[in-house]
């Protein structure tokens, strides 16, 4: 039942999904919490982090397209979100706001769970905060081919410089034994929801395809790639890693490996 006493957590997003919402709300009434969480669209990004701290509320998960945006409305900057200057969690400790970054980990952990093969090449389409978390995770576990695809010339370059990477403004014509699309291409409810971000000989050429779009969770690159018999990483991968950190962040609380894979199940049925 809902009451007055309940710990409130939410998240930002321009096209929130429910991912969130039922994976750290199942995770609460497994664990007998007294919490519930809500996702946001916000009209207004500085008014929402102003309610963030003035209403008390205990966590905010930040997605595209607010991940820098929101690093001049917090207090503090954890190493984790400081080092790439990308926020996707921020926690309310008595109306201190710190920032973090989950999504950093996630991929990191992906990439070491897969066993990706440091000596390949990697080309990743994107420049925006999450395009920031997965160029770091992958330089810090020791790729060094790696090609940032981004049309913002500015943007892209800055990101490539920054980890000793290279620039182009497209991926048309580009290939790599890894791909990864870290765009809003594919994500459900988009202008571009049935586009794929690489093509099919794209593809073809790789033998990683890895897609952080989260909803849905079989995007269209991720379809064409299983199809393609390619080895996948989805981005409903990285969200319940990165949910899962978010969650310890704000209850302080690691739920088991069988309470996880119960929430992300129930997550995914939606």
């Amino acid at each position: 039942m809902l009451n007055k006493d309940m710990t409130l957590c939410i998240s930002l997003s321009a096209r929130p999904s429910n991912n969130g919402t039922r994976f750290h709300n199942f995770l609460y009434e497994e664990l007998g919490l007294n919490w519930i969480y809500k996702a946001f669209a916000p009209t207004d990004l500085a008014q929402a982090i102003a309610g963030v701290r003035g209403l008390g509320i205990r966590g905010c998960a930040v997605s595209m397209p607010y991940k820098e945006d929101v690093i001049a409305l917090v207090d503090r900057m954890d190493a984790s979100a400081a080092a790439i200057d990308s926020v996707n969690t921020i926690v309310n400790d008595d109306g201190v706001l710190s920032a973090h970054n989950t999504d950093y980990s996630a991929i990191a952990q992906l990439i070491e769970r897969r066993g990706l093969d440091r000596g390949s090449s990697v080309l990743l389409r994107g420049s925006g905060g999450m395009a920031k978390a997965t160029a770091a995770a992958f330089r810090d576990a020791g790729f060094a081919a790696v090609t940032i695809a981004a049309r913002n010339e500015e943007r892209g370059r800055a990101l490539a410089d920054l980890y000793g990477f290279a620039w182009i403004p497209d991926a048309a014509g580009a290939s790599a034994d890894v791909i990864v699309n870290i765009t809003p291409i594919g994500m459900a409810s988009g202008a571009e929801a049935q586009s794929l971000a690489f093509d099919a000989e794209q593809i073809a050429a790789a033998s990683v395809v890895f897609d952080v779009v989260a909803l849905p969770a079989e995007t269209p690159l991720i379809q064409a790639a299983r199809a393609a018999g390619k080895t996948v990483i989805t981005g409903a991968e990285v969200a319940t890693l990165q949910a899962l950190e978010q969650f310890v962040l704000y209850t302080g609380i690691r739920p088991s490996t069988e309470q996880v894979r119960a929430a992300e199940e129930f997550m995914r049925a939606q």
